[in-house]
Protein backbone atom coordinates (compact mmCIF):
# COMPACT_ATOMS: atom_id res chain seq x y z
CA UNK A 1 0.00 0.00 0.00
CA UNK A 2 1.02 3.54 -0.71
CA UNK A 3 2.32 5.93 2.21
CA UNK A 4 0.33 8.43 -0.14
CA UNK A 5 -2.81 7.34 0.29
CA UNK A 6 -5.21 8.82 2.50
CA UNK A 7 -6.67 7.06 5.81
CA UNK A 8 -9.97 6.62 4.04
CA UNK A 9 -8.10 4.92 0.94
CA UNK A 10 -6.71 2.61 3.09
CA UNK A 11 -9.68 1.34 4.45
CA UNK A 12 -12.20 1.08 1.23
CA UNK A 13 -12.91 -2.09 0.09
CA UNK A 14 -14.08 -1.68 -3.46
CA UNK A 15 -16.81 -2.54 -5.71
CA UNK A 16 -16.20 -5.45 -8.17
CA UNK A 17 -17.66 -4.81 -11.53
CA UNK A 18 -18.93 -7.86 -13.52
CA UNK A 19 -15.81 -8.96 -15.51
CA UNK A 20 -15.99 -8.05 -19.71
CA UNK A 21 -13.83 -10.33 -21.05
CA UNK A 22 -12.41 -10.62 -24.64
CA UNK A 23 -13.37 -14.37 -25.39
CA UNK A 24 -14.01 -15.81 -28.62
CA UNK A 25 -17.54 -16.85 -29.93
CA UNK A 26 -18.65 -14.82 -26.56
CA UNK A 27 -22.07 -15.71 -24.74
CA UNK A 28 -21.80 -12.50 -22.08
CA UNK A 29 -24.65 -13.37 -19.37
CA UNK A 30 -22.59 -11.69 -15.80
CA UNK A 31 -23.52 -8.30 -16.33
CA UNK A 32 -27.42 -7.73 -16.76
CA UNK A 33 -26.65 -6.11 -20.34
CA UNK A 34 -29.72 -5.72 -22.72
CA UNK A 35 -29.45 -8.15 -25.88
CA UNK A 36 -31.05 -5.82 -27.80
CA UNK A 37 -29.28 -2.20 -29.32
CA UNK A 38 -31.39 0.81 -28.18
CA UNK A 39 -33.82 2.22 -30.57
CA UNK A 40 -32.81 3.36 -33.49
CA UNK A 41 -33.92 6.66 -32.40
CA UNK A 42 -31.03 7.02 -29.74
CA UNK A 43 -28.30 6.30 -32.22
CA UNK A 44 -29.88 9.39 -35.01
CA UNK A 45 -29.92 11.68 -32.15
CA UNK A 46 -26.53 10.53 -31.34
CA UNK A 47 -25.58 11.47 -34.98
CA UNK A 48 -27.34 14.42 -34.82
CA UNK A 49 -25.21 15.37 -31.80
CA UNK A 50 -22.06 15.02 -33.61
CA UNK A 51 -21.13 18.68 -34.49
CA UNK A 52 -18.89 21.43 -33.71
CA UNK A 53 -21.18 22.33 -30.50
CA UNK A 54 -19.05 19.78 -29.14
CA UNK A 55 -16.40 22.37 -27.91
CA UNK A 56 -18.94 23.75 -25.94
CA UNK A 57 -20.00 22.75 -22.33
CA UNK A 58 -23.72 20.57 -22.24
CA UNK A 59 -26.69 22.18 -20.13
CA UNK A 60 -25.40 21.24 -16.12
CA UNK A 61 -28.85 20.46 -15.91
CA UNK A 62 -30.04 18.73 -18.61
CA UNK A 63 -33.53 19.89 -18.79
CA UNK A 64 -34.37 18.41 -21.74
CA UNK A 65 -33.95 15.25 -20.27
CA UNK A 66 -35.34 15.94 -16.95
CA UNK A 67 -38.63 16.88 -19.03
CA UNK A 68 -38.65 13.77 -20.78
CA UNK A 69 -38.26 11.35 -18.32
CA UNK A 70 -40.78 13.68 -16.01
CA UNK A 71 -43.36 13.59 -18.84
CA UNK A 72 -42.79 10.05 -18.96
CA UNK A 73 -43.76 9.19 -15.39
CA UNK A 74 -46.54 12.29 -15.21
CA UNK A 75 -44.52 14.25 -12.66
CA UNK A 76 -43.02 17.32 -12.94
CA UNK A 77 -39.37 18.08 -13.74
CA UNK A 78 -38.13 19.37 -10.48
CA UNK A 79 -39.33 16.11 -9.02
CA UNK A 80 -36.30 14.84 -11.22
CA UNK A 81 -32.59 14.14 -10.69
CA UNK A 82 -29.85 13.23 -13.21
CA UNK A 83 -26.43 11.82 -12.90
CA UNK A 84 -23.99 9.63 -15.06
CA UNK A 85 -25.16 6.27 -14.27
CA UNK A 86 -27.84 5.28 -11.39
CA UNK A 87 -24.09 4.19 -9.46
CA UNK A 88 -23.32 8.45 -9.39
CA UNK A 89 -26.73 8.94 -8.53
CA UNK A 90 -27.26 6.60 -5.47
CA UNK A 91 -23.32 8.23 -4.54
CA UNK A 92 -24.87 11.59 -4.05
CA UNK A 93 -27.84 9.81 -2.42
CA UNK A 94 -25.51 8.33 -0.28
CA UNK A 95 -24.19 11.54 0.52
CA UNK A 96 -26.92 14.00 0.53
CA UNK A 97 -29.62 11.87 2.65
CA UNK A 98 -28.66 9.26 4.38
CA UNK A 99 -25.11 9.99 5.89
CA UNK A 100 -26.59 10.00 10.00
CA UNK A 101 -25.44 8.68 13.13
CA UNK A 102 -28.16 5.43 12.99
CA UNK A 103 -27.07 2.95 10.65
CA UNK A 104 -28.59 2.41 6.97
CA UNK A 105 -30.61 -0.30 6.65
CA UNK A 106 -29.85 -2.48 3.74
CA UNK A 107 -30.53 -6.73 3.29
CA UNK A 108 -27.50 -8.78 3.49
CA UNK A 109 -27.61 -9.92 -0.03
CA UNK A 110 -28.57 -6.99 -2.42
CA UNK A 111 -26.36 -4.62 -4.59
CA UNK A 112 -22.88 -4.96 -3.28
CA UNK A 113 -22.15 -1.14 -3.65
CA UNK A 114 -24.27 -0.23 -0.50
CA UNK A 115 -21.68 -1.40 1.83
CA UNK A 116 -18.87 0.31 -0.28
CA UNK A 117 -20.59 3.33 -0.38
CA UNK A 118 -21.01 3.04 3.31
CA UNK A 119 -16.99 2.65 3.61
CA UNK A 120 -16.77 5.81 1.25
CA UNK A 121 -18.73 8.20 3.44
CA UNK A 122 -18.61 6.43 6.72
CA UNK A 123 -21.73 5.24 7.19
CA UNK A 124 -22.97 2.55 9.53
CA UNK A 125 -24.14 -0.67 7.72
CA UNK A 126 -27.11 -2.10 9.25
CA UNK A 127 -27.20 -4.90 7.35
CA UNK A 128 -30.82 -7.39 7.33
CA UNK A 129 -31.45 -11.12 6.75
CA UNK A 130 -33.46 -11.58 3.78
CA UNK A 131 -35.69 -14.81 4.76
CA UNK A 132 -35.02 -18.10 4.24
CA UNK A 133 -36.68 -17.90 0.75
CA UNK A 134 -34.78 -14.61 -0.26
CA UNK A 135 -37.36 -12.07 0.27
CA UNK A 136 -37.65 -8.88 1.60
CA UNK A 137 -39.86 -8.93 5.10
CA UNK A 138 -40.95 -5.37 5.69
CA UNK A 139 -40.95 -5.93 9.49
CA UNK A 140 -38.13 -6.45 10.00
CA UNK A 141 -36.97 -2.48 9.27
CA UNK A 142 -39.10 -1.53 11.80
CA UNK A 143 -36.11 -0.55 13.75
CA UNK A 144 -34.55 2.79 14.29
CA UNK A 145 -32.48 3.55 11.23
CA UNK A 146 -30.91 6.73 9.56
CA UNK A 147 -31.80 5.46 6.28
CA UNK A 148 -33.46 2.26 4.24
CA UNK A 149 -32.05 1.39 0.96
CA UNK A 150 -32.85 -1.97 -1.14
CA UNK A 151 -33.52 -2.82 -4.92
CA UNK A 152 -36.70 -3.43 -6.29
CA UNK A 153 -36.61 -6.25 -7.80
CA UNK A 154 -33.70 -7.35 -5.39
CA UNK A 155 -30.41 -7.84 -7.16
CA UNK A 156 -28.91 -10.62 -7.26
CA UNK A 157 -31.82 -12.44 -6.49
CA UNK A 158 -34.36 -10.95 -9.04
CA UNK A 159 -37.04 -10.95 -6.08
CA UNK A 160 -40.15 -8.41 -6.66
CA UNK A 161 -41.48 -6.67 -3.24
CA UNK A 162 -45.20 -5.58 -3.81
CA UNK A 163 -46.12 -2.09 -4.34
CA UNK A 164 -48.13 -2.36 -1.31
CA UNK A 165 -45.05 -3.59 1.22
CA UNK A 166 -43.13 -0.74 0.08
CA UNK A 167 -46.15 1.95 0.90
CA UNK A 168 -46.36 -0.14 4.20
CA UNK A 169 -42.95 0.59 4.99
CA UNK A 170 -43.38 4.50 3.90
CA UNK A 171 -46.18 4.92 6.44
CA UNK A 172 -44.22 3.31 9.35
CA UNK A 173 -40.63 4.86 8.62
CA UNK A 174 -41.27 8.45 8.33
CA UNK A 175 -38.25 9.52 10.38
CA UNK A 176 -35.33 8.89 7.21
CA UNK A 177 -35.50 8.45 3.70
CA UNK A 178 -36.36 5.26 2.06
CA UNK A 179 -34.95 4.72 -0.98
CA UNK A 180 -36.10 2.02 -3.56
CA UNK A 181 -33.51 1.19 -6.26
CA UNK A 182 -35.89 0.33 -9.66
CA UNK A 183 -32.74 -0.45 -11.88
CA UNK A 184 -34.46 -3.61 -13.15
CA UNK A 185 -38.32 -2.81 -12.29
CA UNK A 186 -39.54 -2.36 -16.39
CA UNK A 187 -39.28 -6.01 -16.27
CA UNK A 188 -41.61 -6.99 -14.41
CA UNK A 189 -42.21 -4.53 -11.46
CA UNK A 190 -44.41 -1.92 -10.82
CA UNK A 191 -42.84 1.32 -10.20
CA UNK A 192 -42.92 3.21 -6.73
CA UNK A 193 -42.67 6.13 -8.55
CA UNK A 194 -46.67 7.73 -8.03
CA UNK A 195 -46.11 7.25 -4.30
CA UNK A 196 -43.76 10.17 -4.03
CA UNK A 197 -46.17 12.93 -4.08
CA UNK A 198 -47.57 11.11 -0.71
CA UNK A 199 -44.82 10.25 0.90
CA UNK A 200 -42.08 13.33 1.11
CA UNK A 201 -39.29 10.68 2.61
CA UNK A 202 -39.56 8.69 -0.68
CA UNK A 203 -36.95 8.43 -3.24
CA UNK A 204 -37.07 6.28 -6.29
CA UNK A 205 -33.89 5.52 -8.53
CA UNK A 206 -33.37 3.98 -12.16
CA UNK A 207 -30.76 3.89 -14.42
CA UNK A 208 -31.11 3.66 -18.68
CA UNK A 209 -28.73 0.80 -18.58
CA UNK A 210 -30.82 -1.87 -18.43
CA UNK A 211 -34.38 -1.78 -19.94
CA UNK A 212 -33.31 1.05 -22.45
CA UNK A 213 -30.05 -0.27 -23.39
CA UNK A 214 -27.92 2.73 -22.95
CA UNK A 215 -25.18 0.94 -20.52
CA UNK A 216 -22.96 2.66 -22.72
CA UNK A 217 -24.26 6.20 -21.95
CA UNK A 218 -24.29 5.97 -18.40
CA UNK A 219 -27.34 7.56 -17.33
CA UNK A 220 -29.27 7.47 -14.09
CA UNK A 221 -32.09 9.66 -12.58
CA UNK A 222 -34.03 10.12 -9.07
CA UNK A 223 -37.60 10.90 -8.61
CA UNK A 224 -38.47 12.28 -5.08
CA UNK A 225 -39.84 15.35 -3.89
CA UNK A 226 -38.51 19.13 -3.90
CA UNK A 227 -37.03 18.95 -0.44
CA UNK A 228 -34.91 15.65 -1.67
CA UNK A 229 -34.03 16.74 -5.05
CA UNK A 230 -32.77 19.56 -3.79
CA UNK A 231 -30.42 17.79 -1.57
CA UNK A 232 -28.95 16.16 -4.64
CA UNK A 233 -28.40 19.13 -6.54
CA UNK A 234 -26.45 20.57 -4.10
CA UNK A 235 -24.25 17.66 -3.51
CA UNK A 236 -23.49 17.13 -7.04
CA UNK A 237 -22.85 21.05 -7.65
CA UNK A 238 -19.96 20.86 -5.62
CA UNK A 239 -18.97 17.80 -7.20
CA UNK A 240 -19.26 17.93 -10.88
CA UNK A 241 -21.34 20.33 -12.02
CA UNK A 242 -21.40 18.75 -15.83
CA UNK A 243 -22.18 14.87 -15.07
CA UNK A 244 -23.92 13.84 -18.57
CA UNK A 245 -22.52 14.81 -21.74
CA UNK A 246 -23.98 16.28 -24.69
CA UNK A 247 -24.41 13.29 -25.79
CA UNK A 248 -25.92 11.29 -23.61
CA UNK A 249 -28.19 14.07 -22.98
CA UNK A 250 -29.37 13.62 -26.93
CA UNK A 251 -29.37 9.90 -26.57
CA UNK A 252 -31.60 9.63 -23.41
CA UNK A 253 -34.38 12.42 -24.44
CA UNK A 254 -34.79 10.17 -27.69
CA UNK A 255 -34.63 6.47 -25.63
CA UNK A 256 -38.15 8.05 -24.04
CA UNK A 257 -39.36 9.11 -27.39
CA UNK A 258 -39.88 6.07 -28.48
CA UNK A 259 -41.77 3.90 -26.34
CA UNK A 260 -42.43 1.61 -28.63
CA UNK A 261 -39.22 -0.03 -29.29
CA UNK A 262 -38.64 0.26 -25.37
CA UNK A 263 -41.54 -2.01 -24.57
CA UNK A 264 -41.18 -4.28 -27.39
CA UNK A 265 -38.12 -4.73 -26.00
CA UNK A 266 -38.57 -5.46 -22.47
CA UNK A 267 -41.26 -7.85 -23.83
CA UNK A 268 -38.89 -9.73 -25.72
CA UNK A 269 -36.80 -10.03 -22.51
CA UNK A 270 -39.03 -11.14 -20.32
CA UNK A 271 -41.12 -13.94 -22.82
CA UNK A 272 -37.64 -15.09 -23.05
CA UNK A 273 -36.80 -15.06 -19.11
CA UNK A 274 -39.96 -17.35 -18.72
CA UNK A 275 -38.58 -19.26 -21.27
CA UNK A 276 -35.36 -20.05 -19.88
CA UNK A 277 -36.26 -20.27 -16.49
CA UNK A 278 -38.55 -23.45 -17.59
CA UNK A 279 -35.49 -24.86 -19.55
CA UNK A 280 -33.96 -24.63 -16.08
CA UNK A 281 -36.33 -26.14 -14.18
CA UNK A 282 -36.58 -29.72 -16.98
CA UNK A 283 -32.98 -30.29 -16.23
CA UNK A 284 -33.29 -29.94 -12.54
CA UNK A 285 -32.43 -26.55 -11.24
CA UNK A 286 -34.40 -24.48 -8.62
CA UNK A 287 -34.99 -20.57 -10.01
CA UNK A 288 -35.70 -18.00 -7.46
CA UNK A 289 -38.86 -16.19 -9.21
CA UNK A 290 -38.01 -12.84 -10.68
CA UNK A 291 -39.02 -9.86 -11.72
CA UNK A 292 -35.36 -8.74 -13.37
CA UNK A 293 -33.52 -9.05 -17.05
CA UNK A 294 -31.78 -11.90 -14.66
CA UNK A 295 -32.65 -14.89 -13.13
CA UNK A 296 -31.06 -16.33 -9.97
CA UNK A 297 -30.38 -20.47 -10.05
CA UNK A 298 -28.56 -23.15 -8.10
CA UNK A 299 -28.62 -27.03 -8.99
CA UNK A 300 -29.10 -29.41 -6.23
CA UNK A 301 -26.19 -31.90 -7.01
CA UNK A 302 -23.66 -29.60 -9.01
CA UNK A 303 -21.53 -26.86 -6.77
CA UNK A 304 -22.00 -23.28 -8.51
CA UNK A 305 -18.59 -22.14 -8.93
CA UNK A 306 -17.55 -25.35 -10.79
CA UNK A 307 -21.13 -24.93 -12.79
CA UNK A 308 -19.91 -21.43 -13.93
CA UNK A 309 -16.02 -22.22 -14.38
CA UNK A 310 -17.68 -25.23 -17.15
CA UNK A 311 -19.85 -22.95 -18.69
CA UNK A 312 -16.55 -20.49 -19.33
CA UNK A 313 -14.51 -23.10 -20.67
CA UNK A 314 -17.71 -23.34 -22.88
CA UNK A 315 -17.27 -19.38 -23.77
CA UNK A 316 -20.80 -18.88 -21.98
CA UNK A 317 -19.89 -16.23 -18.71
CA UNK A 318 -22.53 -15.95 -15.96
CA UNK A 319 -22.00 -14.09 -12.55
CA UNK A 320 -20.94 -16.24 -9.20
CA UNK A 321 -21.02 -14.85 -5.84
CA UNK A 322 -18.58 -16.62 -3.31
CA UNK A 323 -20.59 -14.93 -0.75
CA UNK A 324 -22.53 -16.83 2.56
CA UNK A 325 -25.72 -18.03 1.77
CA UNK A 326 -25.45 -17.97 -2.03
CA UNK A 327 -22.29 -19.40 -3.06
CA UNK A 328 -24.28 -22.54 -4.93
CA UNK A 329 -26.40 -20.22 -7.15
CA UNK A 330 -25.64 -18.80 -10.61
CA UNK A 331 -27.08 -15.16 -11.67
CA UNK A 332 -27.59 -15.26 -15.44
CA UNK A 333 -28.45 -12.57 -17.32
CA UNK A 334 -31.44 -12.94 -19.70
CA UNK A 335 -30.47 -12.83 -23.70
CA UNK A 336 -31.59 -13.75 -26.95
CA UNK A 337 -33.31 -16.89 -26.81
CA UNK A 338 -30.58 -18.22 -29.10
CA UNK A 339 -27.79 -17.26 -26.02
CA UNK A 340 -30.43 -19.15 -24.01
CA UNK A 341 -30.53 -21.97 -26.19
CA UNK A 342 -26.83 -22.27 -26.39
CA UNK A 343 -26.53 -21.99 -22.62
CA UNK A 344 -28.90 -24.97 -22.04
CA UNK A 345 -27.56 -26.98 -24.86
CA UNK A 346 -24.28 -26.00 -22.32
CA UNK A 347 -25.64 -27.47 -18.76
CA UNK A 348 -26.99 -30.78 -20.81
CA UNK A 349 -23.35 -31.80 -21.60
CA UNK A 350 -22.01 -30.47 -18.09
CA UNK A 351 -25.20 -32.48 -16.21
CA UNK A 352 -24.55 -35.39 -18.60
CA UNK A 353 -20.79 -36.25 -17.99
Amino acid sequence: MSRYWSAVVHGLTPYVPGEQPKLPDLVKLNTNENPYGPSPRVLAAIRAELSDALRLYPDPNAERLKVAIADYHGITPAQIFVGNGSDEVLAHVFMALLKHDKPLLFPDISYSFYPVYCGLYGIEPGVVALSDSFEIRVDDYFRPNGGVIFPNPNAPTGRLLALGEIERLLAHNTDSVVVIDEAYIDFGGQSAIPLIGRYPNLLIVQTLSKSRSLAGLRIGFAAGGAELIEALERVKNSFNSYPLDRLAIAGGVAAYEDNAYFDACCAKVIASRERLVAGLAARGFEVLPSAANFIFARHPRRDGAQLAAELRADSIIVRHFRQPRIEQFLRITIGTDVQCDRLLAALDKILAA
